[in-house]
């Protein structure tokens, strides 16, 4: 299902809450997921955040199924043009930290002057200080999506419904004409076997009975093919279903799958067995609604 949601550490709408403040840093996350039979989940982050991909990674699927979800977070520190002054006690900490690497590590090269000023820039410690924050805000971020899912699965639930009352309608509208027609492909196919009897000769050598047994015999079977109640009775059924399952909610769209399948099946038998033209224009109508109803339960999870 697609869906939007975003939050900030320092700010919020009135629908979301702000996680705490992190003093002249902000920290915001947004999630965006769009269709998808599967769950699949894609991070984009700060490098000094990426410790919380596991923990991020736990906290979707513990409540998203289905989809290709892409969270982001973006750090932004207030001023963040303006260079710090560099304090005696972070130099003398940075000093020490790089001697100590270097000892382990001759080759290292040393801290230039940007590097030396980012460091101190960022306070020596902003993983610390972020963790947390950024923890809340995806919460509250995926509270968020969950709730914009929410509304956009009740209007997808009225347009489903819509076309399961449409499928009703034409499978109301078949049914009437199945007697009429089976009758009348009845009359022509022993019409046509009378032709083929006068043609070959077949009434002079076989006894009258025989033939008008057989040729009864040869008009159910062909009644038998061409009827296409069952698959009706089928159809209907599927669509009882899906309206059940529409109703209950939940986690619903791997079975909505299978059963979209179904009544693609029974549409195609309903125009393969179509014996009158009437029939065959209702079953590309239903193909039509029914490939509608494939599309929409793409975005049901």
């Amino acid at each position: 299902m697609t869906g939007y949601a975003s939050t900030s550490s320092q700010s919020a709408s009135p629908s979301e809450q702000a996680p705490p403040s992190t003093g002249t840093t902000s920290v915001s996350v947004e999630i965006r997921s769009v269709n998808g039979r599967f769950l699949d989940l894609g991070f984009r982050m700060p490098e000094d955040l990426r410790s919380l991909e596991p923990a991020l990674r736990e906290l979707l699927t513990a409540k998203l199924k289905r989809g290709k979800v892409e969270l982001r977070i973006n750090t932004q520190r207030e001023n963040e043009g303006n260079w710090p002054q560099p304090q005696p006690d972070q130099l003398n900490k940075l000093s020490r930290l790089e001697s100590t690497v270097q000892s382990w590590l001759p080759k290292a090269q040393p801290l230039s002057v940007h590097e030396a000023l980012q460091w101190c820039k960022g306070g020596g410690n902003a993983t610390e200080r972020l963790d947390e924050p950024a923890m809340e805000a995806a919460r509250n971020c995926v509270q968020g999506l969950l709730e914009a899912r929410e509304r956009e699965g009740e209007k997808l639930v009225a347009i489903l419904m819509e076309r399961v009352k449409h499928l009703r309608k034409l499978a109301d509208a078949a049914e009437p004409l199945l007697p009429a027609i089976v009758q009348r492909q009845q009359q022509r196919f022993l019409e046509r076997w009378q032709e083929a009897l006068v043609t070959t000769g077949a009434g002079q050598t076989i006894p009258e009975e025989n033939l008008r047994e057989r040729a009864l015999n040869e008009a159910a079977a062909y009644a038998i093919r061409i009827d296409v109640a069952e698959e009706l009775a089928r159809l209907r059924a599927h669509l009882e279903e899906i309206a059940r399952l529409l109703k209950k909610g939940g986690e619903i769209g791997k079975r909505l799958d299978f059963l979209i399948q179904e009544l693609h099946r029974e549409a195609n038998t309903l125009g393969s067995k179509a014996a009158a033209l009437e029939l065959t224009n209702i079953s590309v109508e239903m193909k039509v609604a029914v490939e509608q109803l494939r599309e929409q339960v793409q975005n049901i999870e």
